[in-house]
């Protein structure tokens, strides 16, 4: 018999019994979509992850203000200016292998807008000139802040696309005027798109959700007018981030050491900030994803399993119908090997075609993940070769037996069966 052969009977039989063939074949579809779904899932999550932290700066460590209750504040305030300028000039004179660093100062607005539109959901920043360096800002239109903006106090900020959309629709930014709070500003640049899914409108970005905030909804203005032209409650910090930016071959961990250290003692052991080590934060991201890889490649994994149990239990019935057919095709001169191949090519052509509408429903499911959640979901050629492949070596190997079983049949006794 040969191969074309074998797949035309296989499908053929196939063909009639099709409610059967469509349920062996759901343990095949659901791994492979289920392996395709995961691996896009998780791809997406880790490249948002990557794209965070590379915005973090593997080379920084932050330092953070906490956030607390009135009530704790005030009794922290008593022993702790909270995060401030004298810890950037302290770090700077105190901790080795320092290259620079950036304070920044959040403003909660209760409203973003122009003589043209509304921009909810916005983040705004008080920051330096050196800042779009260390957070790796990259411009559309304009210019960043400069020193001159931060000596005078300028009234002028650089907005992010989505800001621009709200607030001026698809025309031009540069030179009009955003009013945040009170106070009106210059728009002198634009921020390149980033590329990250945007999130639904909603109140402003939470300061302890500050590093996943949309790159698409930040404003920013020079730090000296944050600090004397806008209102700040007595109690919070006077910076809510320093970013402490460490030379080549600075090991971030024994820094983050020493800042701890030296922050304690400036805070009068107060805990009212956190360090952030994005380097750290990269390994235990890395660590997450391979966790996440075998969780659910096992889970993937045991529906492939169960579809080629599904599918050598078949093979054995079918074996059991085709006792006759066996019979007569020995009669007529078919030897064992073309029969143990005809129901091997049969389990194969279950195992395949499950496989490819797993790969449907796989594509299907990550795009609708990602339309539903807003999660950026990637589908690589890697997870559809690899759940592909596991499929089709499960549907051979699970064909195997029953097709060995079919040809060591004895021709006389299967002609005799009824």
């Amino acid at each position: 018999m040969t191969p074309r052969e074998a797949l035309h009977s296989a499908l053929d039989s196939l063909a009639g019994h099709k409610l059967r063939s469509a349920l062996t074949m759901l343990g095949m579809i659901f791994g492979v979509g289920a392996v395709i779904a995961m691996m896009s899932i998780g791809a997406g999550a880790e490249r948002q992850a990557m794209a965070t932290i590379e915005r973090l700066g593997l080379r920084n460590v932050l330092v953070r203000a906490k956030t607390f209750k009135d009530e704790e504040l005030q009794e922290i305030r008593q022993t702790s200016l909270g995060v401030s300028p004298r810890d950037v000039a302290a770090i700077t004179e105190a901790i080795p292998g320092v290259e620079l660093v950036v304070a920044r100062i959040r403003i909660d607005p209760y409203k973003v807008f122009s003589p043209a539109g509304r921009a909810d959901g916005t983040a705004v920043y008080g920051v330096t000139p050196q800042y779009a360096g260390l957070a790796h800002l990259a411009l559309a239109e304009g210019r960043f802040l400069d020193a001159l903006d931060e000596r005078s106090h300028a009234q002028v900020c650089v907005i992010g696309p989505a800001v621009r959309r709200d607030l001026f629709g698809y025309g031009p930014a540069l030179g009009r005027l955003v009013k945040i709070n009170d106070l009106w500003l210059e728009v002198v640049g634009v921020l390149a798109d980033a590329g990250a899914p945007e999130p639904k409108a909603g109140p402003a970005v939470k300061e302890d959700a500050a590093p996943a905030a949309p790159l698409s909804r930040e404003i920013y203005l020079p730090l000296s007018t944050a600090d004397r032209k806008f209102e700040h409650s007595e109690l919070a910090s006077p910076l809510d981030e320093i970013i402490v930016r460490l030379k080549e071959g600075t090991d971030s961990g024994e820094t983050a050491a020493l800042l701890r250290d030296l922050l304690d003692r400036l805070h009068g052991g107060a805990a009212d900030y956190e360090l952030v080590v994005p380097e750290a934060l990269l390994a235990e991201s890395r660590r997450t994803q391979r966790l996440f890889n075998v969780v659910m490649g096992a889970i993937a994994g045991i529906s492939l399993l169960v579809g080629g149990i599904g599918i050598m239990n078949i093979m054995l019935a079918t074996v059991l119908e085709r006792t006759r057919e066996i019979g007569v095709r020995r009669a007529v001169g078919a030897r064992s090997r073309d029969i143990r191949f005809q129901f091997i090519v049969e389990s194969f052509a279950i195992s395949l075609i499950g496989g490819l509408a797993g790969i449907v429903a796989g594509l299907a499911l990550a795009r609708g993940v990602a339309a539903y959640a807003g999660w950026e979901t990637i589908v690589t050629g890697a997870s559809i070769l690899l759940s592909t492949g596991v499929a089709m070596a499960v549907g051979l190997a699970s064909g195997i037996y029953p097709a060995s079983r079919a040809a060591a049949l004895d021709p006389i006794e299967a002609l005799r069966y009824e």
